[in-house]
């Protein structure tokens, strides 16, 4: 558990206008050792040594490592990793103009995919307007972040269109893994089947109208949607757990792959 204070503390640093809890704690889907991930959004300058000296007051670690902003990569920004009472809590930074930009984005059906750490999907620009419309808003003294909330609660139908019509990678992924399967490629064909179940990921989430943020846990999640195919969570963890070494283990693989796609994508 954060201490009481630290959210409204938080958002008295010069730059922060909201805190949020985010992640699986703020899904209710957590596990005992789920780490706290604490959204900072900010406007304009971020004064991060009075972060960190706020941090300092509550951290177990002896020094308080938090980054500039895009200290982290262009789309996850910044932040740091604390550990308060022996639990792990993350400050993730996050631009709330920058996150307007993508709602309106979202709203007219555009999305980016972004090369960024810890992200082996690519980071979906709409996962910036999903944190919001998912998280709980611990501190929000202008009502900022609050007001966005409430927008995002229905997921735009433009944006679920442009997802669903982005299936076409991947049978376009299975192609080209078949080619490699020839020669035994297995590395690229378990790369190419990732991004496989990645895009299906988010056709199946975009057609339910559900926000997906990040890559960890897609899968389970993806599977208990209304109008997933028939344990589509096993089957696709069955693909990326035995992806097979020899070209017809790999085709014998890819073959699964595919009908997953039918009945996913058509």
């Amino acid at each position: 558990m954060i201490p009481a204070d630290l959210p409204d503390r938080l958002c008295a640093v010069r730059g922060v206008v909201a805190v949020a809890l985010g992640g699986s704690r703020a899904r209710g889907e957590q596990r005992p050792d789920s780490d706290w991930d604490l959204g900072l959004y900010y406007r304009g300058e971020l004064d991060v040594p009075a972060l960190r000296a706020v941090a300092a007051t509550v951290t177990d670690d002896a020094d308080v490592a938090l980054t500039a902003p895009g200290g982290w990569g262009p789309w996850v920004d910044g932040g740091g990793w604390l550990r308060i009472g022996g639990v792990a809590v993350d400050l993730i930074y996050r631009d709330l103009d920058r996150v307007h930009r993508v709602w309106t984005d979202c709203r007219a059906g555009r999305y980016e995919v972004g090369v960024q750490a810890g992200h082996p999907l690519g980071f979906y620009s709409s996962a910036y307007v999903g944190e919001v419309a998912l998280c709980q808003v611990l501190a929000d003294p202008t009502g900022q972040l609050s007001r966005l909330r409430e927008q995002t609660r229905e997921y735009p139908p433009a944006l679920a269109d442009a997802l669903v019509a982005s299936g076409w990678e991947a049978g376009f992924l299975l192609t080209g893994a078949a080619k490699a399967s020839a020669g035994g490629d297995s590395g690229y064909v378990a790369g190419c089947l990732f991004r496989v179940v990645g895009v299906l990921a988010q056709v199946l989430h975009a057609r339910a109208g559900r926000w997906l943020v990040n890559e960890k846990g897609m899968i389970a999640a993806a599977g208990r949607l209304p109008g997933a195919p028939p344990d589509f969570a096993r089957r696709a963890q069955a693909l990326l757990g035995a992806v097979g070494h020899s070209p017809a283990e790999l085709a014998a693989t890819i073959g699964a792959a595919r009908e997953l796609v039918t009945e996913v994508v058509g």
